[in-house]
């Protein structure tokens, strides 16, 4: 009898506790040169403990009343083998009630977990974020800054009517991200060196990685079409001389708003060009549209809605509530801004002029409103609306290669003219750098 009632005993908590485990139903990573990131997603939030070890490196992730369910199973196969900072992960049954995820490091890493709450079409996720110690833009441009190694001896042979073209030494940079490799600046060699610059443009596709920007009518994603545009306009920058760009993405992957800012800044970029494709809650809205900040509102309705609407992308995409970035902290002061505005604000009027030649626009004038990611207190920024993706029409022609072909070459001869009357201010750096 009492072994009977303690087997019924054992069986109800069974029961209870198979009730009460939290099944994550979707397990997803984004790997990417800057970071790598997982995402637990489940109905609840999930509660957790992590553990650095050494020897070999691996951290361990401790789940609380977890279900060991299919999408963690899985999720070992969603490491790719070029992963810059994960071997592979593993992941059990640890003890009652605890699933254990056991992630295989290749270096030292610089761990961020965190919890966000439901936003957009997701629910509760865990967020596991693995950085490198030194951020690898930061190491290259430490690199730059450091003096050029002496020379050694010309070749006593060589013949005196052909000396050596002086070259300038670039830094290793073969494990930092493609976009901010020096190997792209185009060295301007030129008798009056010190009168030339290299002029900087900053290009950021909008949306990336957990954060897949507006969906077109057909099932197109904005963050697929804008990352395309965005490497398409660099191209085009890269092949004219004494200017280059650096993208704030180069894959699918998420940078939060204020981290498109302050990559900007530590480029030293010059401007600093957003690409957006339109959603809009009726499938007729068409045409094309250039914003600019605003300190004091939007210019319409509209400009308001769309500012809205993209400063909820850390919403989606997911960012830490404890981000303490003293950068940041001094990019985003509350400064006056009116002068870059105004900048900002004829950048915005050349690249619009150029953009309704290849499409109807759907503003004739550079609108204004709070977008977070043009906050920049000193790069004039803009923010450009290629399109409606949420119109059938204008969703087929940017899918189109050729397309968006004309589409960056249109915003590079905005940025051109742009250049052309209102030449940028002397910075220290050189085009040789």
């Amino acid at each position: 009898m009492i072994r009977s009632l303690f087997l019924s005993l054992l069986l109800f908590m069974a029961i209870a506790h198979a009730q009460a485990a939290i099944t994550v139903t979707a397990a997803r990573v984004w790997p990417s040169a800057e970071y790598t990131r997982i995402t637990l997603e489940s109905a609840k939030p999930i509660t957790h403990k992590m553990v650095m070890l050494k020897n070999p490196d691996r951290l361990v992730l401790d789940l609380n009343e977890v279900e060991l369910g299919p999408a963690l199973k899985t999720l070992t196969d969603k490491i790719l083998s070029g992963d810059p900072y994960i071997k592979q992960v593993r992941v059990g049954n640890f003890k009652p009630g605890v699933v254990r995820m056991v992630v295989d490091l290749k270096s030292e890493i610089k761990p961020e977990i965190f919890q966000l709450p439901p936003a957009g079409e997701y629910k509760h996720r865990l967020v596991l974020d693995i950085y490198p110690p030194l951020d690898p833009l930061m190491a290259m441009l430490d690199q730059r800054d450091k003096p050029a190694e002496t020379a050694p001896p010309a070749d006593a042979t060589a013949s005196p009517e052909a000396p050596a073209t002086e070259t300038p030494a670039l830094p290793d940079t073969a494990n930092l991200p493609p976009e901010v490799k020096p190997q792209e600046i185009k060295p301007q060699l030129s008798p009056n060196k010190e009168d030339i610059r290299l002029l900087t443009i900053a290009i950021d596709a909008g949306h990336g990685g957990e954060d897949p920007g507006a969906r077109g009518a057909n099932g197109s994603f904005e963050k697929h079409i804008t990352l395309s545009i965005a490497k398409k306009l660099k191209a085009l920058i890269d092949a004219e001389p004494n200017m280059r760009g650096v993208l704030t993405r180069d894959g699918d992957y998420f940078i939060p708003l204020h981290g498109r800012v302050v990559k900007a800044r530590k480029v030293n970029a010059d401007l600093f060009v957003s690409i957006h494709a339109d959603a809009f809650t009726r499938p007729e809205a068409r045409g094309s549209s250039v914003f600019a900040l605003s300190e004091r509102g939007a210019t319409s309705a509209s400009a308001r809605y769309l500012a809205k609407k993209e400063n909820e992308s850390d919403l989606i995409g997911g960012v830490s509530l404890d981000d303490k970035d003293p950068y940041l902290a001094r990019t985003l002061l509350d400064l006056s801004q009116t002068a870059t505005i105004n900048d900002s604000l004829k950048l915005g009027k050349a690249v619009l002029g150029h953009i309704g030649e290849i499409n109807t626009l759907h503003k004739r004038s550079v609108e204004q409103a709070g977008f977070a990611v043009l906050k920049s207190p000193d790069i004039p920024s803009i923010l450009v609306e290629t399109a409606f993706i949420s119109n059938p029409e204008e969703e087929r022609k940017l899918n189109d290669d050729a397309y968006q072909d004309r589409l960056a070459n249109a915003i590079l001869s905005g940025i051109k003219r742009y250049f052309s009357s209102n030449p940028p201010l002397a910075k220290s750096k050189i085009a040789l750098e």
